[in-house]
């Protein structure tokens, strides 16, 4: 299996002065390409186990249904050429309607909501799709700056199908105001880039009066791929 480089622009920054954090943890030196076969040609498998009934709904994990908007989060998973990434794991965390996350770190003046965790995982299938359900999070402070707030977004972890597709990153939404104020965001130096971080509301995906739909779909390297958001 053969990659194209991934556009320059495309990923983040590994220093941006605005995102603090990265003065101190970005490397100095430029990386080193190293040309190794293994990450393009050793398949990435997991058991079918690893995922169970409530994984796919992250607002099924109380004893009542959990504070928020409730929404559907869909798309597919491709390679540069549009081709499926199937049978892939992907795993999401993020914060609660309030903006805090189930962590002990997360210490921010906001509730914690004892129906949602905001874990979950799925396998991709034949064609690449993936689907869950869960609460549109909540913006919330982090001290980079002053009035340093995250817009609402949702982390992605896929493994793809060689380990030269790994990605981490974060789904935003579409047209957020806070945008123009967030490093994290902003590292990323190509405004198309950026772009396809945000999901779209799509009514078609909509359950009637129960769930809004959101269309999110992921590019694993190469042409038009889907940057890292760390």
């Amino acid at each position: 299996m053969q990659f194209d480089e991934v556009a320059p622009g495309v990923y983040p920054s590994l220093i941006h002065p605005p995102y603090q954090s990265t003065r101190s943890r970005g490397p100095m030196q430029p990386p080193l390409r190293v040309k190794a076969p293994a990450p393009a040609r050793d398949g990435v498998r997991f058991s079918p186990a690893l995922v169970g009934p409530k994984d796919l709904d992250l607002t099924a994990h109380g004893s009542s249904a959990p504070l928020g908007e409730k929404i559907i989060v869909s798309g597919r998973v491709v390679d540069e050429d549009g081709r499926p990434v199937r049978r892939s794991l992907l795993e999401v965390w993020q914060c609660n309607a309030a903006g805090r996350y189930w962590h002990k770190k997360d210490q921010h003046d906001a509730p914690l909501d004892p129906n949602f965790h905001g874990i979950g995982k799925m396998f991709t299938d034949d064609d690449g799709r993936y689907r869950f359900v869960t609460i549109k999070p909540g913006p919330y402070p982090w001290g980079n700056h002053d009035k340093a707030w995250r817009p609402a977004h949702i982390h992605f972890s896929l493994f793809g199908n060689v380990l030269a597709q790994r990605l981490v990153t974060q789904m935003y939404f579409a047209n957020d105001p806070l945008f123009a104020f967030d490093p994290i965001f902003q590292s990323i130096p190509d405004a198309a880039a950026r772009a396809r971080l945000a999901a779209h509301l799509n009514m078609d995906h909509t359950d009637g009066g129960n769930a809004l739909g959101y269309d999110f779909d992921i590019v694993l390297r190469g042409r038009h791929a889907t940057p890292m958001a760390l």
